[in-house]
């Protein structure tokens, strides 16, 4: 068994055997009340799900197996010294639980490029689309075309036994996330550059390979990809993508197939689509106010006219989160460090210091801070990354590293299918008021 998935396994069996033993002994522990507005305003806060890759909490923000994103950045394996850390290091820490060694980390880099060959039927499938399809619809029809070389697939119809359910699918998981570059990279030059495209360097790092791929090959890019792969990678289980393809592959569907419905639910505009709507939003500030310097005063009366049409801010706000997004506060001090007087970057920081006070007046909104999509799309843009419609799929890339370290998890705990109860309006109805609907 090669070298990191045995330790994944050592690591992971230990924890599979504990949580059957919590299952066994402890079923009838109670966690929780559950309220009626916690079902009728999206299950928050109901403790339902395990996920031991990430925690997110509303004060201190997300954790990565105990670590903050400042401690992600001091003490993953870094390429170079004074540079980002690689993603794969991150990768490991999500499989394995311990920080990994610089060796660790390029030893799971290599392992990547090894299985990076893309089957040509998924390029034929993305090539079959109009261009003008939306870059995500791609992205997700060519991570689907892939399940033909599905491994759990073919175990399961073989008749593996089920306690090896996780070793398919970690190869399953192992050669989706090493392929994910490769594809979001050619869907970028087929879209925006006439499918001029550049083939793989394979000595390269995962998101360093994806930089030089869709044709920015220089270490500052290379050094932006890293962080952006860093801090998108993952934001607990409870989150649309990530619950996606828990409850997808909860049913043992094919981990090409989970991974594809997770990025249908990223594109929507309340996930990852966001992203996006910052950059737009900001386009569209810009040409009503006539100028791409505006003064406080004005970027002020621009965010009032938005709440006031009804719109939201776009970047602004998070279900969980009661302070700004620590992924946010990474971006600002990449920025401040590499970065000077960039206009879209300094829109980005003026909206940070305007928007807040505006959303406290509201009232009405819990979190009026930034979250990371308020800034990455201005980073992406000073880097020549201007094509916006394109930024969710760099998220979908990143965001494979937790879901699918997660994936894996699920299979060797050996979790059954997800199947909560649901009630018509008139059974909350009587449970609240004592009397039914017509609902």
């Amino acid at each position: 068994m090669e070298y990191i998935k045995y330790r994944f396994y050592q690591k992971a069996n230990k924890c599979a055997k504990e949580f059957q033993r919590l299952k066994s002994e402890h079923a009838d522990v109670v966690l929780g009340e559950v309220k009626l507005g916690q079902v009728l305003t999206g299950m928050k806060g109901i403790p339902l799900l395990v996920t031991d890759t990430s925690k997110l909490d509303p004060e201190e923000g997300i954790r990565f197996k105990g670590y903050s994103i400042p401690e992600l950045r001091e003490k993953l394996p870094k390429i170079n010294p004074d540079g980002e850390p690689i993603p794969e290091g991150l990768l490991y820490l999500m499989l394995i639980g311990e920080i990994p060694s610089q060796e660790d980390a390029l030893n799971l880099s290599r392992d990547l490029a090894t299985r990076a060959h893309v089957p040509q039927h998924t390029f034929d499938v993305i090539d079959a689309m109009p261009k003008t399809s939306k870059p995500m619809t791609q992205f997700s029809a060519a991570i689907l075309s892939m399940a033909t070389e599905s491994t759990f697939q073919k175990a399961y119809r073989a008749g593996v036994n089920k306690k090896y359910f996780w070793d398919a699918t970690y190869e399953d998981v192992m050669n989706l996330i090493a392929r994910l570059p490769r594809i979001a990279a050619y869907i970028y030059r087929r879209q925006f550059f006439n499918s001029d495209h550049i083939e793989p360097n394979p000595r390269l790092d995962w998101a360093g390979n994806l930089a030089h791929m869709m044709g920015h090959d220089s270490e500052e890019v290379r050094r932006l990809f890293r962080l952006y792969m860093i801090i998108h990678a993952d934001h607990e289980g409870g989150n649309v993508s990530a619950h996606t393809a828990h409850l997808v592959g909860s049913a043992l569907s094919n981990p090409y197939y989970c991974y594809a419905a997770a990025m249908t639910g990223l594109a929507g505009p309340l996930h990852g689509l966001a992203n996006q709507d910052v950059i737009f939003w900001i386009f569209e500030m810009i040409e009503e106010l006539d100028t791409d310097t505006p003064t406080d005063e004005q970027v002020a009366e621009y965010c009032k006219h938005t709440l006031e049409s009804g719109r939201v801010i776009p970047g602004y706000g998070h279900a969980v989160l009661r302070k700004t997004d620590p992924r946010f506060t990474a971006q600002q001090e990449f920025a401040n460090k590499y970065i000077k007087d960039d206009k879209m970057v300094n829109l980005a920081n003026q909206l940070y210091r305007v928007v807040p006070p505006i959303l406290g007046s509201v009232g009405k909104i819990k979190n009026p801070w930034p979250n990371v999509d308020a800034y990455s799309g201005s980073l992406l843009y000073h880097y020549g990354i201007k094509e916006y419609t394109f930024y969710t799929v760099m998220f979908g890339v990143s965001r494979a590293l937790g879901v699918l370290a997660s994936l894996v998890n699920d299979r060797i705990y050996g979790m059954p299918i997800e199947r909560p109860t649901s009630h018509p309006l008139s059974w909350f109805k009587e449970q609240a008021e004592g009397k039914g609907s017509d609902c």
